[in-house]
């Protein structure tokens, strides 16, 4: 960490983002094209806050990193890029959770949060931190916090440590669909598998979920009966029945019934705590016997609206 923060906003070249946004009243928001911060938590019950330099809007105050948007940018990238620069958060290092968004009408500000997949230490990269720090949770509220995050701290206190969990009954779904899978089950499900990948990429509405804030990035777990096993890689960790493991999906192949593994990765989702856990079946009795372990359940229609979405 440097010694002392150089005074006054960076010099170099700018984005066209970096300007101010004006409303019809007057008011003014730093990003034209809107703005995006990330709050990041470690899992141990601290998030990663930002002590900004006096210069700087509210400055004196604590906040997450973020910053304006740039041209053509999503929310996403924004947040990650900002928190990069700020604070050298890895940009790989971060697990998706949700995303809220404020709506001005002709300004956003978009609050990322995530959790840190591995332990790291926040560094003082650019001009406009007087200080990095990991605080616990029932401390922030103790610090002058910035406006807009005093704001919406404590909506996303609450959520902090919410993870939904979608099962998907692979089976079902793609039977519900009568595209001649039954041709080529494998190669049906590589295409099942295709869609939810690109779907735990760019996250899941809000309201499909039953959640508060704009979007969500659940955990996925798919279970592959039968001919379907096959999809995937293959890259099994060596036992029957065993789960393939990604970034955001897991793939469970199931060594007997499918149904048995859907009830059976359910539970495992609901002992772990997360919540809400969600079922995608259309199967009657499967539905019963996971709604008693406290699941919900959608139909393979609620699937396929949110993959037709990002055209997977």
């Amino acid at each position: 960490m440097p010694a002392a923060t150089p005074p006054g906003p960076p010099t170099g070249p700018r984005d066209p983002g970096d300007a101010w946004a004006y409303g019809p009243d007057g008011t003014k928001a730093w990003g034209r094209f809107g703005a995006a911060g990330l709050l990041v938590d470690d899992g141990a019950g601290r998030v990663l806050l930002q002590h900004r330099v006096e210069w700087s809007h509210h400055g004196g105050t604590w906040g997450i990193p973020g910053g304006a948007r740039h041209q053509g940018e999503d929310a996403v990238t924004a947040a990650l890029r900002e928190s990069a620069e700020e604070a050298g958060v890895p940009e790989d290092g971060i697990a998706l959770r949700h995303a809220a968004v404020l709506d001005l009408g002709f300004w956003t500000y978009t609050t990322v949060v995530g959790r840190a997949r591995e332990p790291f230490e926040p560094v003082i990269a650019d001009r406009e931190s007087l200080a990095l720090s990991w605080v616990p949770v029932a401390e922030v509220d103790d610090l002058p916090l910035h406006p807009g995050f005093g704001a919406s701290w404590a909506a996303l206190r609450a959520s902090i440590a919410t993870v939904p969990h979608v099962v998907v009954d692979a089976a079902n779904v793609v039977g519900s669909v009568p595209d001649g899978w039954w041709r080529d089950r494998a190669g049906a499900a590589d295409r099942l598998l295709s869609a939810v990948t690109a779907l735990a990429a760019v996250g899941t509405d809000a309201d499909g979920l039953g959640l508060p804030f704009a979007r969500w990035w659940p955990r996925w777990t798919v279970v592959l009966e039968g001919a379907a096993r096959a999809a995937g890689d293959g890259t099994d960790p060596g036992r029957a029945g065993g789960v393939a493991t990604g970034a955001a999906v897991e793939v469970v192949r199931a060594a007997g019934s499918g149904d048995d593994a859907v009830v059976a990765a359910t539970r495992a989702a609901v002992e772990a705590g997360d919540a809400p856990v969600v079922v995608v079946t259309a199967d009657r009795e499967l539905r019963a016997r996971v709604e008693a372990l406290g699941a919900e359940v959608r139909g393979p229609g609620w699937f396929r609206d949110r993959t037709a979405s990002v055209g997977a």
